[in-house]
């Protein structure tokens, strides 16, 4: 039998929402509130996850042969080292999870040569992180390096500094490295509220934070030409979205990456 689990997962709920079928009740209920009484709040995890994938390939197609994905979340249809190998197929990966869950069912199927890992590890432990014997083993820090933040500094508290995080990082990557993230934009529509209220209720935190604020977890990246947008306007693969009217749900969480001079 599956055990049960008293507190949903942030990733096991972002499967879920995906059509991810790993999952238990309790993630599933949380899910189904989005889904059904938040009806089209799950383009916040659609318009995310096909953001992050355009980042990864944008990183690849530019040279960059090691990603490190900082909350990779469940495996889905697509993942991350699938996209990056298009363009660098001796690309090495290291997904990253604190979930024991997410990291089993990653090792059972993201790893699939030594050239991808999947740690068990807190992203806001970034020393243990890069010390880490399989980190350096496969990220060499004097080349480029891409680093993927898709939606997890969302979870972050203030006092916890998301931006210390990020700057860590900058401080010890190569130049023509790449950091990306999106992130929970701030909002005052009556989905907004609720949905941030929804998450800090089931989760204990969550942070949605102002454009001002997301850019600052940036730290002292300057962000490419593309700047700060919405996860759908973010390099869309289809030219009506640069420009269309978004919904609320779309508006809610936005993206940029940042180049290492």
């Amino acid at each position: 039998m599956r055990a049960r689990q008293s507190r949903p997962s942030v990733a096991r709920v972002y499967s879920y929402v995906l059509g991810g079928r790993d999952n238990y009740g309790v993630d599933k209920d949380l899910g189904d509130y989005f889904i059904e009484d938040l009806p089209g709040s799950e383009q916040v995890a659609i318009t995310n996850r096909d953001a992050v994938l355009r980042a990864a390939k944008a990183m690849a197609e530019a040279g960059i042969r090691q990603i490190i994905d900082m909350g990779c979340g469940l495996p889905a249809n697509v993942n991350v080292h699938e996209v990056v190998r298009q363009a660098q197929p001796d690309a090495h990966v290291v997904y990253i999870d604190d979930d024991p869950f997410v990291v089993a069912h990653g090792r059972a199927l993201l790893a699939v040569d030594d050239g991808i890992v999947v740690l068990q590890a807190d992203i806001r432990d970034t020393e243990a992180i890069k010390d880490d014997a399989e980190v350096q083993r496969l990220i060499n820090f004097d080349e480029p390096v891409g680093l993927l933040f898709a939606m997890t500094l969302s979870f972050v508290n203030d006092e916890e500094g998301p931006t210390t995080v990020v700057q860590y990082w900058a401080d010890r990557i190569a130049s023509g490295s790449r950091v990306y993230l999106s992130h929970f934009r701030t909002g005052n529509t009556r989905e907004a509220l609720a949905t941030a209220n929804k998450i800090l209720e089931a989760f204990g935190r969550g942070r949605f934070r102002t454009d001002a604020e997301i850019l600052a977890c940036f730290g002292t990246l300057p962000l490419d030409e593309d700047g700060l947008r919405p996860c759908i306007q973010w390099r869309p693969e289809l030219p009506e979205d640069a420009t269309r009217d978004l919904t609320v749900w779309e508006e809610l969480v936005v993206s940029g990456m940042a180049r290492k001079a």
